[in-house]
């Protein structure tokens, strides 16, 4: 602690993000990454804007990028917002549209950068419980708040809503901002997207990071009928004007056209999703229904981390959350086929004693 700190520092909690280790022979399953490489497309773009032109700032706008995603969600580059990251999009949102005199209202277990954002922007939030199958409950939402946050897919459960359920939440709540983080969407839920032409309350967000395979290049999107958007932009023309530098720019565009390598990827991913719940649920695991590109999973002879610890003795990364209702869980990003073998064969022996 600095005596020169200002005072909301010595009170923040900050997020504490995946670990990043130096690990030979390392399979780093704790972060939700592609396991896969960027699109071709992609690199050769960025290569190509590795060039004299990085001495000017870029598009503050960003428009080239907007026009892509718009044009594919159906909806006009001027409803569509992008940031560094979706941690910077959610950030700006919760400046933006989220503080109110009435709490937010969140998932008790979810993404755990919204109780950190709230405690640095000031907001009064208040959680509500998943129920017993680690669901959320839209009904459990019919209560006083100011706004509403939902990730779908949630995570840490990877548990989606149908696109039923987040209807149903828009119109219960049309007088309030509600968004929808769809960090992990593609794996296999619905996006709201479609919802946004009629509900002039709701924000959608995604990332670049998870199925576009490009976590390190930092770029997030919201998309939403023009009014939320413009907050967005006033918040962000407060704070930076230039949030994706030229790399970024031409990296996120190719990334987002190359449909066909989305998909291949996705696919993949998805296949190895399946297969790797088949073999942990063979193994005597309980693993949650996943629409994401992870499973959580427990099992019931052993404290969560004290398997996280024996995987990491065999230099093998999953995410544990040492926090009520969950602690047994581990978060499993799912790798390779091989990568998965290697887990499998690990928890095989540490689930027979060997």
């Amino acid at each position: 602690m600095s005596r020169f700190w200002s005072p909301i520092v010595s009170e923040l909690t900050p997020y504490v993000a995946g670990e990043q280790p130096r690990i030979d022979n390392l399979v780093k399953l704790n972060t939700n990454e592609s396991p896969y490489p960027p699109s071709p497309r992609a690199l050769a773009a960025i290569r190509d804007a590795a060039s004299d032109s990085l001495r000017l700032y870029p598009d503050p706008t960003a428009l080239a990028l907007r026009t892509a995603i718009a044009g594919d969600l159906g909806l006009t580059a001027e409803e569509i917002f992008v940031g560094n990251g979706s941690d910077e999009v959610l950030a700006h949102a919760f400046v933006s549209l989220l503080k109110h005199e009435a709490p937010l209202l969140y998932p008790d277990i979810s993404y755990s950068f919204y109780p950190t954002y709230c405690r640095l922007f000031g907001i009064s939030a208040e959680t509500v419980a998943l129920d017993e199958t680690m669901r959320i409950r839209i009904g459990d939402y019919d209560r006083p708040a100011g706004a509403i946050i939902l990730p779908n897919p949630n995570a840490p459960t990877g548990i989606a809503l149908p696109l039923s359920d987040i209807r149903a939440l828009l119109e219960r709540h049309a007088d309030k901002p509600v968004i929808i983080d769809e960090a992990y969407v593609d794996f296999g839920a619905e996006s709201a997207a479609t919802l946004i032409a009629s509900h002039p309350n709701l924000l959608v967000i995604q990332t670049f990071s998870k199925s576009r395979g490009l976590a390190g290049l930092r770029v997030g999107f919201a998309a939403g009928q023009r009014p939320l958007i413009e907050g967005l932009e006033r918040v962000k023309d407060s704070f930076n004007s230039y949030p994706l530098d030229r790399l970024a720019l031409a990296g996120a565009t190719a990334a987002w056209q190359d449909h066909a390598w989305f998909e291949t990827h996705r696919d993949k991913i998805i296949a190895s999703r399946d297969r790797l719940t088949d073999a942990l649920s063979a193994l005597g695991f309980e693993v949650l229904p996943s629409s994401a590109n992870f499973v959580f999973t427990r099992h019931a002879g052993y404290a969560g981390a004290d398997l996280a610890a024996a995987l990491r003795a065999r230099a093998i990364l999953v995410r544990h959350f040492a926090k009520p209702r969950i602690s047994d869980y581990l978060r499993i990003s799912i790798g390779t086929d091989g990568e998965c073998d290697r887990l499998i064969a690990a928890l095989t022996e540490i689930v027979s004693g060997r």
